[in-house]
């Protein structure tokens, strides 16, 4: 293959790996990770060892009363080797929480933010994985949840 088949094969994965973060599809978000992986969001805030780790915790964190969206776009991919790569990705999200009490936000909140993620993939069995990842955020906005009468996400009863 070349770099340019191995970097839209690694696109590909950090948008699968996005898309089964926000539709919680934990068996999905698993196959994107190597078993080692390691991830630090939020500046390493929430850093955790292991697949199974990173897994529990966004289990956790984004429970059925968190509605999310993440997009990333401008990818910086770089091919290191036949079997490593890294990528800085913009990220811009939105976190919907309607159920969750905050000390400073009973009842809700509503984070919108950007970060850039950093990320490293290692290649096993011919398929690209994140080993490493994590992001910094440049900035967030929270306000508090106020439950718009139209408001609906596939996890509503």
């Amino acid at each position: 293959m070349s770099d340019l088949d191995e970097i839209e094969a690694i696109r590909q994965l950090k948008y699968r790996y996005l898309r089964a973060i926000d539709l919680k599809k934990w068996d999905l978000l698993e196959s994107t990770f190597t078993p080692d992986a390691v991830a630090a969001y939020d500046g390493g805030s929430q850093s955790h060892d292991g697949r199974e780790a990173i897994l529990g915790w966004l289990r956790s964190a984004l429970d059925n009363t968190i509605v999310t969206l993440h997009q990333v776009h401008n990818p910086e991919i770089e091919i290191t080797n036949a079997t490593s790569a890294t990528g800085i990705w913009y990220l811009e999200d939105r976190v919907i929480n309607r159920g969750r009490d905050l000390p400073e936000m009973p009842g809700g909140s509503i984070l919108s933010g950007a970060a850039f993620y950093a990320d490293e993939y290692r290649k096993v069995s011919g398929e690209w994985k994140i080993s490493s990842t994590g992001y910094e955020r440049t900035y967030f906005e929270m306000r508090a949840y106020d439950e718009p009468s139209a408001f609906y996400s596939r996890w509503d009863a």
